[in-house]
């Protein structure tokens, strides 16, 4: 018989991590470890790692729920996909802990990337701060070699925000550096159509999440009328039945979605999303939810069983040294690209 332990754990980020919903120096989560009387010495091991304010399971019950929900899965042996649906963050921890404790070690799905024979590429990531710090932590990611850029903007003046972008666009045209923006929710409905036409001026790949979630009416103009792709993020969290996703996708009809399987329904709700987007020909990718290298490995091993071999769009996985105390495991980046090391 599997058992299934909680143990909660606060992570502390080297540097403030700023987005235009505040900033985290700290963030918490639950660890889950698998274990089975039949089979001693094996365990599995997961994290569920929900974000406050923004993942639709946050709560201040969070741990009481997840330990019944573990006590649940102990009845039946096996995962109630049905019954955690609104439980996200939870389902992907369950589910990486039943998948690391079935393959062993730290595998969760066999692939090139998990042999260590293939590198995820991946995007590099500048936090919002002020202009200088920006521009500081900018040629930081140029100068490591990454070829794909993510600015979150949102935060700070808009102004200067597009000088630092005008200052990469002047050193490095898009056939060097794919320039990403995400403004998680920060511009109004009434501005966002200028700022995007400014944006879309120095060849920009897409921009996450221009206008907060759930106005899906302004969405879905933004969506036809911007001359910059679109991508949705925060749109998706909470939207967690079949029916709702097809629903959202059918009106809103974004160019990309981005999935987080933390907030958007774990391991099977993202191949969902995946699945219903290549349908309607909507362009997508996985990103990490700052969680700890534990979630982080299950989400980049997902991503290559997803998107692999072969993956050629950067993914969002560079975040195993976003915190002072992180878990080892067998991560590292070289370059722009993620790798294992088996």
């Amino acid at each position: 018989m599997r058992k299934i332990s909680v143990r909660q754990r606060t992570l502390h980020f080297r540097q403030p991590a700023g987005t235009s919903r505040g900033t985290y120096t700290t963030r918490t989560s639950w660890f889950l470890k698998m274990t089975s009387d039949d089979a001693p010495g094996r365990s599995g091991t997961g994290e569920c790692a929900p974000l406050p304010d923004l993942s639709c399971d946050a709560s201040p019950a969070y741990e009481q729920t997840l330990k019944a929900l573990c006590r649940m899965y102990e009845t039946r042996q096996s995962i109630d996909y049905s019954l955690m649906r609104p439980y996200p963050s939870m389902l992907f921890g369950m589910e990486t802990a039943e998948r690391n404790f079935e393959q062993g070690g730290s595998v969760i799905f066999d692939t090139p990337f998990t042999r260590g024979e293939e590198g995820i590429p991946i995007n590099g990531l500048v936090w919002m701060g002020s202009l200088q710090e920006m521009m500081s932590r900018l040629e930081e990611k140029m100068q490591a070699g990454f070829a794909c850029v993510k600015l979150k903007i949102g935060a700070i003046d808009f102004d200067d925000e597009m000088r630092l972008i005008r200052h990469i666009r002047n050193r490095f045209g898009k056939e060097y550096i794919e320039l990403r923006v995400d403004a998680n929710g920060g511009f109004s409905p009434a501005e966002a159509p200028q700022r995007l036409e400014q944006l879309a001026a120095y060849d920009i790949h897409s921009i996450e999440q221009p206008i907060r979630q759930r106005q899906w009416t302004e969405m879905a103009r933004l969506c036809r009328e911007s001359p910059l792709p679109i991508a949705l993020d925060e749109e998706l969290i909470g939207v967690n039945s079949k029916e709702m996703k097809t629903q959202m996708l059918d009106f809103i009809r974004p160019q990309y979605i981005i999935l987080k399987p933390s907030l958007h329904g774990g391991m099977h709700g993202t191949r969902e999303w995946k699945e219903l987007a290549d349908k309607r020909g909507i362009g997508s990718w996985i990103t990490s939810a700052l969680e700890s290298n534990v979630g982080l490995n299950a989400v980049a091993q997902l991503a290559a069983s997803v998107y692999g071999p072969g993956i050629t769009t950067p993914q969002g996985l560079g975040t195993g040294l976003l915190f002072t105390d992180n878990l080892p495991m067998p991560l590292e980046i070289r370059k722009d690209r993620l790798w294992r090391v088996p």
